[in-house]
């Protein structure tokens, strides 16, 4: 736990220096990006004073750091302004809180991954397994020249494929998102063809990991035991093979899920879903640099806790990593 807390200091560190330091020395001030080019020197002055950007980098970050977990008050002569916790500060554009942007689009990101990821890991998984059962047959390689298909095919193409044919030409779903709470059937209708899109390029990738780490271990002196000891085949391949099969499929589940859940770019911008993907892109053409700083922050938050829970989890599948 204390690894993950320092590790998230860190990001949390080179995150602010890239966003906030760097660009001074590339000669771009912050302070410009919230006013605009054309202010006069002293709104300027007024706004680098207000939100503590003439203040050494350290002092800078700490207040940054104190204002996620007590809060940070914003001061410009009498005018005070309170930013509860967690406070990631102000946009530069819209002048709103970073934080509530950051809750709304998150629950759409959530969804996403989450379906997704349901998705991919019971197709992927499935199709990998038999694969390697069947080798050579051909449903092995008929699976495999899908998986092919799946991980050399670019997101955005098999995205607006799916848009013109099942939404534009064959009208069978609304991909206008709703949320969950407002209506659940529309929510789920739009989300059908992300879910699927975003399934079929990591499904392939969760084929080909599970069909050749399937190969490799039925090969092993433990697989050849349990057969000579009468158990049967299911029994062989569910409680020996697949407990070493998903080793190295939940290390790379923790990495991809960490990393859906910091922001789908490709399938929000295709499917214009208005999660934390949309979110960063849009912040990033507008040089909104404290709305880039938050969404940077959760995914580093997501992948660093996504790949914890991996950790425990390998004791749990693998009872080899209890013993070492």
């Amino acid at each position: 736990m204390f690894a993950v807390v320092m590790m998230l200091l860190v990001v949390m560190l080179t995150t602010f220096a890239i966003f906030f330091v760097i660009p001074k020395w590339a000669g771009t001030d912050p302070a410009l990006l919230f006013v605009g080019k054309q202010a006069d020197p002293a709104a300027i002055e007024g706004i680098r004073e207000k939100l503590g950007l003439g203040d050494p980098v350290l002092l800078q970050f700490w207040h940054f750091v104190e204002g996620i977990f007590v809060g940070r008050d914003y001061s410009s002569g009498p005018d005070v302004i309170h930013c509860s916790a967690p406070c990631f500060g102000y946009s530069f554009r819209t002048e709103q809180a970073v934080w509530p942007q950051l809750t709304e689009a998150m629950p759409v990101t959530l969804s996403l991954a989450a379906g997704a990821c349901l998705l991919w890991l019971i197709g992927g998984i499935s199709a990998g397994v038999v694969s390697a059962l069947r080798r050579g047959t051909i449903w092995d390689r008929a699976a495999m020249t899908v998986a092919l298909a799946g991980v050399s095919l670019p997101i955005y193409f098999t995205g607006l494929l799916s848009l013109a044919v099942f939404s534009y030409q064959l009208d069978w779903v609304n991909v206008d998102y709703q949320p969950l709470t407002s209506d659940p059937g529309k929510w789920l209708e739009s989300l059908v063809l992300p879910w699927v899109t975003l399934a079929f390029l990591y499904a392939a990738m969760y084929a080909r990991l599970t069909r050749a780490t399937m190969l490799e271990i039925m090969g092993e002196d433990y697989i050849r035991t349990a057969r000579a000891k009468g158990l049967k085949e299911r029994v062989v391949i569910s409680r020996h093979a697949m407990r070493s099969t998903w080793t190295p499929i939940l290390t790379l589940l923790g990495l991809d899920l960490g990393a859906l859940l910091g922001g789908a770019v490709l399938t929000e911008s295709t499917y214009n879903l208005p999660g934390l993907g949309r979110l960063a892109v849009n912040a990033i053409n507008e040089k909104d640099l404290p709305v880039i700083l938050g969404v940077t922050l959760i995914a580093a938050m997501f992948i660093v806790v996504a790949n914890l829970l991996v950790d425990l989890l390998y004791a749990v599948i693998d009872p080899r990593v209890r013993l070492g």
